[in-house]
């Protein structure tokens, strides 16, 4: 009796977490709007002046050469890059976009670091990964695209590893294979709280894990957003890929997309672009579905 008293109300602290809103009334005046800090030339001839490193002796299964082009494709192509698949590394990929478009520099700088140190600050957010997490990058496989990414096997690791919300208190710690389970997962205000931690960006969000956002027109909501800035959808992927989309079955987001455009082509048909596994996708969707799939709408405003 006990036990099954104490199930619920673990249940019940999660569901309420789950309709905590992503954005609270607080000083966010210690963070800055979306901002250019370095481009990309810059990061290619600091890779090209950087001597190459030996094998590092904390990241045992990631090898310099690989290593270093990693890096050169995070600094040239940062739409290519992606989680792979068969993971729950979206959040983590999404939220990479702004650090690869913004700084590419210092992103470069920062992976650089923690490779030969094994720790490493990026914007004042400490990383020190465990043994296990040290050990495992370079050996996932199966993950598509990530199985030849090592660099961004250690970043995402180390950035599950580092942000916790309410999804990974059942499992806290590293094992191998974690990178499938709730240990990799993000709740809506861990995305959110991550971006304005990593980024120092005034991050406005609209939603929660478990109701959509209260919003009267979502396709204008965000199409204005996205015309001042970087917009972010958390939403369930299924539903924009499922046939019969007046399906009755419980809908929960599981995933997050960088939108890239949205346009309204009549009444009932909206076009949307974004960014998602590495590449651009078009969707032609109605504003029905939009305000069906969508659960969170993150803003990042550019400066003026």
């Amino acid at each position: 009796m006990k036990q099954a008293i104490l199930n619920i109300f673990i249940f019940l602290l999660l569901f309420l977490a789950g309709l905590s809103p992503a954005f609270s009334k607080k000083n966010y005046s210690y963070y800055t709007d979306s901002i250019q800090s370095s481009t990309q030339s810059q990061a290619v001839a600091w890779l090209d002046s950087v001597q190459r490193t030996d094998s590092s002796k904390y990241w045992i299964n990631v090898q310099p050469d690989v290593f270093f082009d990693n890096l050169r494709g995070f600094a040239t192509s940062p739409l290519k890059f992606y989680e792979g698949r068969t993971n729950n590394f979206c959040a983590y990929s999404a939220l990479t976009y702004l650090p690869l478009k913004n700084d590419p520099l210092g992103f470069c700088r920062f992976m650089l670091k923690l490779y030969q140190e094994g720790r490493a600050s990026y914007n004042d957010v400490k990383f020190k990964p465990g043994k296990g997490i040290l050990e495992e990058a370079g050996l996932l496989k199966y993950k598509g695209a990530l199985d030849l990414n090592p660099a961004a096997q250690m970043w995402f690791l180390c950035l599950a590893d580092r942000f916790k919300g309410y999804l990974n208190f059942v499992n806290l710690n590293f094992d191998k294979g974690d990178e499938n389970t709730l240990w990799a997962s993000t709740n809506f205000s861990k995305f959110n709280r991550m971006l304005r931690k990593i980024c120092k960006l005034k991050v406005r969000a609209r939603g929660t894990d478990l109701i959509r956002p209260w919003i009267k027109d979502p396709y204008s909501h965000i199409a204005e957003r996205l015309q001042r800035g970087t917009v972010f959808l958390y939403l369930n992927n299924k539903l924009l890929y499922r046939k019969k989309h007046t399906s009755s079955r419980f809908s929960i987001p599981t995933h997050y997309i960088l939108l890239l455009d949205i346009q309204k082509v009549d009444d009932t048909k909206i076009n949307i672009i974004y960014w998602d596994y590495g590449m651009k996708s078009l969707q032609q969707i109605s504003p029905k579905l939009l305000r069906k799939a969508v659960f969170g709408i993150t803003y990042a405003p550019n400066v003026k």
